[in-house]
């Protein structure tokens, strides 16, 4: 007969004792409300950010937004309120008769493209350049990582300003500019990625078998590298969409005819006092995005790091 306080230690290898969770009294394991809780960290964020995407493809569509239509008898209506056709502004109008809800859904598919092909690019170059440093090694590895050191020692909103008061307004200079101050975390990571895989057993007996260098880099260094750059993708997400955001604001980043959740912002900042909906829903909407984008970035990399307790 087992002692129930002595059910928590079952033997795993000989001669080794591994823990095993106690039941509570209701028969169910401690850990199970952490489990639960962690399912919630992981799936509430996903969902928050699948309907934002989900506005942003489809909400464009069912709700046009004209960038240069104006009511001058819809002006700084308040959320809520009855336009002069009969339609329903849920989220209130501008200071030009505007309605923020297609505003905002159509910002939500500029602010997401942006982001997700930022990531894309800067991703990519960044995985090249540190894939090649790591394995290569030698002086191009200490050129292209000083040269990342000096880029990240440089304050990244500063340097996007200059660039894209450089490059001008549009949506693609806007990619490059973040593309450009975001490729050194890519190549840290998949750099040091590099470096611990290189070496270890299975990289050295494909060497040994007469393996090139690409046959080793596609195999085994790339399949190492894929899922911590996922992770940190996700992370510097909500990044990204806040400098987008923030370009926007000072009337460098998209341009004026297409919405954007910074240029919307900052066409309500003169309007605060009066009409505070213009810039503080965008400004909810952005801050909740980019909130659930971190949780989950977060959540992603407690569960790929095994060294974590939580995991």
């Amino acid at each position: 007969m087992t002692d129930p306080a002595s059910a928590s230690v079952a033997l795993g290898a000989p001669g080794q004792p591994v823990e095993v969770e106690k039941p509570d009294e209701g028969g169910q394991p401690v850990g199970t409300p952490r489990r639960r809780r962690r399912r919630l960290r992981l799936w509430i964020p996903l969902g928050v950010i699948a309907a934002y995407v989900v506005a942003g493809v489809i909400g464009p569509i069912l709700a046009r937004y004209d960038p240069i239509a104006t009511s001058v008898t819809d002006r700084l209506l308040p959320p809520g309120s009855r336009l002069s056709d009969g339609s329903l502004a849920l989220l209130g109008t501008d200071q030009v008769g505007r309605d923020l809800l297609p505003q905002i859904m159509q910002g939500a598919r500029v602010s997401i493209l942006v982001g997700a092909a930022t990531l894309l690019l800067a991703g990519l170059v960044g995985a090249a350049i540190g894939i090649i440093c790591g394995y290569l090694g030698g002086i191009v590895d200490a050129i292209l990582m000083r040269l990342a050191d000096i880029q990240l020692a440089f304050p990244s909103i500063l340097l996007a300003v200059f660039v894209a008061a450089v490059l001008g307004s549009s949506v693609t200079n806007v990619v490059l500019t973040l593309s450009i101050t975001t490729w050194p975390i890519f190549a840290r990571v998949a750099r040091a990625q590099t470096l611990a895989t290189r070496s270890r057993d299975f990289a050295n007996a494909a060497r040994t078998l007469g393996a090139g260098a690409w046959h080793v880099v596609r195999h085994c260094v790339l399949p190492a590298v894929v899922s911590p750059l996922l992770v940190i993708a996700t992370v510097q997400l909500g990044f990204v969409i806040v400098a987008e955001a923030s370009l926007s604001f000072l009337s460098l980043g998209i341009p004026p005819g297409t919405p954007s959740w910074g240029t919307t912002i900052a066409n309500g900042r003169d309007y605060l006092a009066s009409a505070w909906w213009i810039a503080t829903i965008p400004g909810l909407v952005l801050a909740v995005f980019v909130v659930c984008v971190g949780v989950l970035g977060d959540e992603l990399r407690d569960r790929s790091d095994p060294n974590l307790a939580t995991r």
